[in-house]
């Protein structure tokens, strides 16, 4: 029976307009079967017809393809309202342009700090902070563990005296400063916090976010401290802190990053980080804090992979999503809480050694992407950075390539330019069930905490990153200088950055220094305090900041926590 049959109340021009609807898809439809027909008589190129992330594309796409029935106004809306699929803000980039914060950190604070003016001066206008590995994993510079690790990756940061040498003379009320670690990241921000204060600078005029995304950390990255219960009881500690004294500030930065990295699907992607964004949210509540306290500023942070229209969809699906959540599911009233405001970073994953000047191009097309897709801030990798530490001139390319995008291509013109388009639309509905489908799957295994106890995560993400790599070693899945157009690959060289092997020598030395001139009663007397909040089941960071104010070491603070938390051991999975 068809909808006109059944509406039997509705006015007789509804019915009319109904009807002749009924009737432009069936002509719709036969116009579709007549160029199927057509199409089916002309043999194919051989190529993989389907997305990066192994869903079969469709030679054309009409309106038969929008999965969602629901009205404009509840599907897309306007940029800026529920459920802001096509934009988090009314004006997006025709009043202010995305932030252009490029990843960046080395050796010591100095001299990653002269980078950072380097940058600066050539136009980036938000910074981006890279650790070394033993600051990652909450180690000092001078612990045995450090060996030979030191500045190597990133920055060496070991005290709040090496957070203050890092943004000298850089003014932290007027730059926003992302913080890319997890594991320790309440530590590194009670450091940053000291070190802004030491400029005169308060926490409620901080911009900026730190990652502190212990989730993905168990299920993809693997650079965690404690174990999942009292890591995420400090991550709520940091939601309770920063609403009460630092309201501009972002205190976690949902990850999908390094989920996408790991070998993940976009759906996988979208799923896994939303999810562990409501996990956030419902440790908040279980708190006790009211979910607009801290939901305003929870962001997000994804990857943006090479198949342009799958990634543009992503960031759409994605807003929409964590909006319906939020408002239906947590009860969230403000519309900040519904707003999903997002990082990008172009897929460190799809650079090549090989042929690395191709790599310009990739990064050119992902940040399009990404700006299509309504990004907020946005990372262009460099050139040589599956190499070595991305140079002074690779780091310029990079920035330039975000300046030309926004200036040139005309991109920022109108929001959300592909609204509308039939493959588009049908990529984002098609995200968006998947998504939910993966939802309800992580409840059969018990939630987040129990999926990466039994390694559920790990083994899904191993199985994606398996068969992605498989259609690359087969050739099937293209690679332009790695697996297809291979010629002149081995001639390309190019200059990369070395890292002077007297960091470690100068760090440590340093390190020496600060032990020496602070004032061993107050640090041993602030770790015991901070140890005596750890086992009362206290919110911790009041307590740590006066640990970083005294000059307390990353190891230091770490290892007074950890005698009340213990240290996480992934479970051995086969």
């Amino acid at each position: 029976m068809s909808t006109v049959e059944r509406d039997v109340t509705a006015p007789a021009e509804l019915v009319e307009r109904l009807a002749e609807a009924e009737e432009e898809l069936q002509r719709l439809r036969e116009q579709l079967a007549e160029w199927e027909q057509s199409y089916a008589d002309t043999p194919e190129r051989d190529a993989l017809f389907s997305t990066v992330s192994g869903q079969d594309v469709k030679p054309l796409y009409s309106p038969l393809d929008r999965s969602d029935s629901a009205p404009y106004e509840e599907a897309l809306g306007v940029p800026g309202s529920y459920p802001f699929t096509r934009g988090p803000y009314t004006t997006m980039y025709r009043t202010r342009l995305w932030t252009m914060r490029q990843f960046a950190g080395f050796a010591t604070a100095e001299e990653t700090n002269e980078r950072y003016k380097y940058l600066l001066a050539h136009g980036q206008t938000g910074l981006s902070v890279a650790f070394d590995f033993p600051t990652l994993m909450g180690y000092d510079s001078d612990h045995e563990r450090s060996l030979g690790e030191v500045g190597v990756c990133g920055v060496a940061i070991s005290s709040a005296a090496d957070m203050e040498r890092l943004f000298d003379g850089i003014p932290l009320d007027q730059v926003s400063v992302s913080m890319t670690i997890n594991g320790p990241a309440i530590i590194l921000f009670c450091f940053y916090v000291a070190a802004a204060e030491r400029q005169g600078v308060s926490p409620d005029q901080l911009r900026g976010t730190v990652q502190n995304d212990i989730l993905k950390e168990y299920q993809a990255q693997h650079a965690w401290v404690f174990p999942p219960e009292p890591a995420l009881g400090l991550i709520v500690d940091m939601f309770e802190w920063c609403a009460d004294n630092a309201p501009k500030y972002n205190p976690i930065s949902i990850s999908g990053y390094h989920i996408r990295e790991a070998g993940a699907t976009a759906g996988q992607e979208l799923a896994f980080t939303l999810r562990n964004g409501f996990e956030y949210v419902e440790r908040g509540i279980a708190r006790g804090l009211d979910v607009d306290s801290f939901a305003p500023r929870l962001s997000f942070f994804f990857d943006v992979h090479n198949d342009f229209f799958e990634e543009i969809a992503k960031f759409r699906a994605a807003r929409r999503i964590w909006a319906k959540g939020m408002k239906e599911r947590y009860g969230a009233k403000n519309p900040d809480s519904w707003r999903l405001r997002t990082h990008a970073q172009t897929a460190g994953v799809t650079l090549t050694a090989q042929q690395p000047v191709n790599n310009v191009v990739r990064v050119a097309y992902q940040a399009m992407a990404a700006v299509l897709g309504g990004t907020q801030s946005l990372h262009t990798n460099s050139l040589d950075e599956t190499l070595a530490l991305p140079t002074e001139e690779a780091a310029r390319i990079a920035l330039r390539t975000q300046q030309v995008l926004a200036f040139e291509s005309g991109v920022a013109h109108t929001i959300d330019p592909l609204a509308g388009s039939y493959y588009v639309e049908s990529l984002t509905d098609a995200l968006e069930a998947e998504a939910e489908d993966i939802f309800r799957r992580i409840d059969e295994v018990g939630g987040v905490v129990p999926g990466i106890d039994t390694g559920w995560f790990q083994r899904e993400i191993g199985s994606s990153a398996l068969r992605q790599q498989e259609e690359i070693d087969s050739g099937r899945r293209v690679v332009v200088g790695l697996n297809h157009f291979t010629e002149g690959s081995e001639k390309i060289e190019i200059d990369t950055l070395r890292i002077d092997p007297g960091v470690e020598e100068r760090q440590r030395a340093r390190m020496a220094h600060l032990r020496e001139e602070r004032d061993a009663e107050v640090v041993e007397r602030t770790l015991a305090v901070l140890t005596e909040a750890c086992r009362e089941g206290e919110n911790v960071l009041a307590p740590m900041l006066e640990c970083a104010r005294a000059d307390c070491t990353l190891y230091e603070i770490r290892a007074a926590m950890e005698t009340v938390f213990g240290s996480y051991k992934e479970p051995v999975m086969f």
